[in-house]
């Protein structure tokens, strides 16, 4: 898949309506500090697009990227952040599940996880929700560089324990080397 045009259209906070698009929609979920905008920015190619920042919860919008006039990346807010509230967070969440459930154009979540760290609880609860909604989500085990080449086969074998088996889709990836970044573009353009 070659990204020709990228922007932010729509921006949607905690009493937002979401948007009523078209084209298929890409969400990509994680805990905050995972790296959700900075694998955008990567698949995109874009320094900026996403903001970024060292400070967990960053992203506290559901913010729609429009990718080739053709398909949505969704970027969702980070969940487990623990200098919020608790008010805070179950607005969060709240709004997370109203998009994964009243999205008519979800195709696909990437649920991304560090890969330096076993899933969290919030991890394994996240990937149980999306697969109860009908979706198949696609692990992208993200900062790839930050790990021994020596330890990747069993930091993907801890996931693949903790979030429920052999049989789910990681792809491990580097913001920093982009490494994993042509396979999440193929992965996208076979489902569109």
């Amino acid at each position: 898949m070659i990204i020709k045009s990228s922007q932010l259209e729509s921006v949607c906070g905690i009493t937002s309506k979401l948007p009523e698009n078209l084209l298929p929609e890409i969400a990509f979920a994680g805990k905050s500090n995972v790296g959700k905008s900075s694998l955008i920015n990567a698949l995109l190619n874009r320094k900026n697009l996403a903001r970024t920042s060292s400070q967990p919860g960053k992203t506290q919008t559901i913010n729609f990227y429009n990718i080739n006039e053709a398909l949505y990346f969704v970027d969702l807010p980070g969940y487990g952040y623990a200098a919020v509230s608790r008010e805070i967070k179950a607005k969060w969440g709240k709004m997370i599940e109203k998009y994964l459930k009243k999205s008519e154009k979800l195709v696909m979540v990437f649920l991304l996880v560090d890969i330096r760290h076993d899933p969290s609880e919030n991890d394994k609860l996240m990937y149980d929700w999306i697969v109860s909604n009908g979706y198949e989500p696609v692990i992208i085990a993200t900062k790839l560089d930050k790990i021994k080449r020596s330890e990747l086969d069993k930091k993907l074998k801890a996931i693949r324990i903790k979030l429920g088996g052999n049989d789910i889709k990681i792809i491990p990836f580097s913001a920093t080397t982009k490494k994993g970044r042509d396979e999440i573009l193929d992965l996208i353009e076979s489902l569109i």
